[in-house]
């Protein structure tokens, strides 16, 4: 894995921001309330929670992949490994898409998630109302697990990484990206969030991510095709 091969999370991270200020905003705002410096701290402790629950999510699909794709009989019968890494391209196509204003191909794995977030959500409400950052950190880390097709799509790619590391290095990327919209609400220039919803921008990282996503299909497939 190079920082090239990690370039399309961080973009969609940082372009489908809208979407997560969508998801994210409310309690962001609540954090950033009254300014001052203790809310710039509580702020950047919600956001290193919920990059965390990504990460430890991303480490734990790509070691899942790893015991699926390199082990066992299973691995053995069938090149699983190019079947998941299949379903990466495919699902980076479908982020693509999404940033191009068609995100039907991601919204089945966002009702799919609502199953996971109904039982994580009440442990959200052990922590508000927020006056510390002991209470932003859990609670930026509960939020991680909101259903997103984005972040879900970044998780069947660490799926196919076949490695903890790669898997986390893959989701904290993704991680990183989405925080300049977020931080942008209370922390930063409006301008830098205002330069992300620009349409020519969107399209021009639709193109980039669906590319790179259809060239991974088409590698896969010839793989499956030679064996």
């Amino acid at each position: 894995m190079t920082p090239a091969s990690l370039l399309p999370f961080l973009i969609v991270g940082f372009l489908g921001g809208p979407h997560c200020v969508g998801m994210c905003g409310g309690i962001v705002v609540a954090l950033t309330a009254g300014g001052g410096s203790s809310r710039r701290g509580l702020h950047l402790a919600y956001n290193l929670g919920r990059i965390a629950a990504y990460g430890l999510a991303g480490a734990a699909m790509g070691a899942l992949g790893g015991l699926l794709g390199g082990h066992g009989a299973l691995a053995a019968q069938w090149p699983l490994r190019t079947v998941l890494y299949l379903l990466a391209s495919l699902l980076l196509v479908g982020m693509g898409l999404y940033l191009l204003g068609l995100p039907q191909l991601l919204l089945p794995l966002e009702r799919g998630g609502q199953f996971l977030w109904r039982r994580i959500q009440p442990l959200t409400r052990r922590f508000v109302p927020v006056r510390s950052a002991a209470q932003a950190l859990p609670l930026g880390f509960l939020w991680g697990f909101l259903p997103c097709g984005l972040v879900y799509s970044a998780l069947a790619s660490a799926l196919a990484a076949g490695s903890a590391a790669r898997g986390g290095a893959i989701l904290l990327a993704f991680g990183l990206g989405t925080l300049p919209n977020l931080l942008a609400m209370g922390l930063l220039a409006v301008r830098l969030k205002d330069w992300a919803r620009r349409p020519a921008m969107r399209r021009l990282a639709g193109v980039l991510v669906l590319g790179y996503g259809a060239w991974g299909l088409f590698a896969g497939l010839r793989l499956l095709v030679a064996n």
